[in-house]
């Protein structure tokens, strides 16, 4: 075997056996969703002899599932918007813009990444109860938003930087203003960085249940993975029932993933290639 086979297999073997690590959680849980409850006390790790699509059902309906759901779909797409709105502009500003304590800022940025929510959910809580945001929907919005807002930012500056400052210079002799400059060129050219940071965001906000468990306490308004979370205790003794309500939390994410692979690839490495 030559050399550059050797090495070949040598990364091979460990990505394979790291891949049937990370897919056989999700074929297992599909595979118990699908029996019966006695079928899965009798043995857990035989393959269904039929497939018992009533327990999705079970779990989209008789628990909530579907307002979970829903109540996800409402809180991911406001705080994605506003996290691309903010961070386009953001970025723009500190990539192209030169004012006082724009480096400053940018540092600050960068160092709010390194911080825990575990640190800041006391203190977050507390100003959300005063101001009236805990159990509402513009709550766990702007709590998403403030949580995931400096790695939007850093990302989409690191972005902008790599745009060669002759396309601004242009735009400026044009007769653009700051703002025209930013809606007519850098955010159509920042596009799929966008495009890379929103999917990433989504999927940070859809997996979320620390911060949603913190501000969102009624059952009316939890999100689905919270829901997923409830649904252990109350079928701790309907195991498929239960694996049936994390496949449907999962769906979306697996989803994603596997039509916007490459987008969420360029994400992860946007701001150790860009700038």
């Amino acid at each position: 075997m030559s050399r550059t086979r050797l090495g070949r297999w040598l990364i091979a073997a460990p990505m394979a056996v790291l891949a049937l690590a990370t897919i056989y959680p999700l074929l297992f849980t599909a595979n118990v969703a699908m029996k019966t409850r006695r079928e899965y006390i009798l043995d857990r790790f035989s393959l269904a002899p039929t497939m018992h699509w009533e327990n999705i059902g079970t779990a989209w309906n008789s628990v909530g599932m579907a307002r979970y759901f829903l109540n996800s779909l409402i809180v991911v797409t406001g705080a994605v918007t506003l996290l691309l709105l903010f961070g386009s502009m953001a970025g723009f500003a500190l990539s192209r813009l030169r004012f006082r304590g724009s480096s400053a800022l940018f540092m600050i940025c960068l160092a709010a990444l390194f911080i825990p929510f575990q640190v800041i959910m006391v203190p977050l809580a507390r100003t959300m109860a005063d101001t009236g945001l805990i159990d509402t929907y513009p709550g766990l919005i702007l709590a998403y938003v403030a949580q995931y807002l400096p790695f939007t930012v850093f990302l989409m500056t690191s972005y902008y930087r790599a745009v060669p400052a002759e396309i601004v210079d242009a735009a400026r002799i044009d007769g653009n203003t700051v703002y025209g400059v930013y809606r007519r060129i850098m955010l159509p050219m920042g596009a799929p960085a966008l495009l890379s940071v929103g999917i990433l965001n989504a999927l940070f906000c859809w997996n979320d249940v620390l911060i949603s468990l913190l501000m969102m306490p009624s059952a009316d308004h939890r999100t689905l993975m919270v829901g997923v979370t409830s649904l252990r205790g109350q079928y701790s003794d309907d195991i498929p029932t239960f694996a049936a309500g994390v496949l449907i939390a999962a769906v979306p994410v697996l989803v994603t993933y596997l039509f916007l692979q490459r987008q969420i690839a360029d994400g992860v490495t946007a701001g150790a290639t860009k700038g």
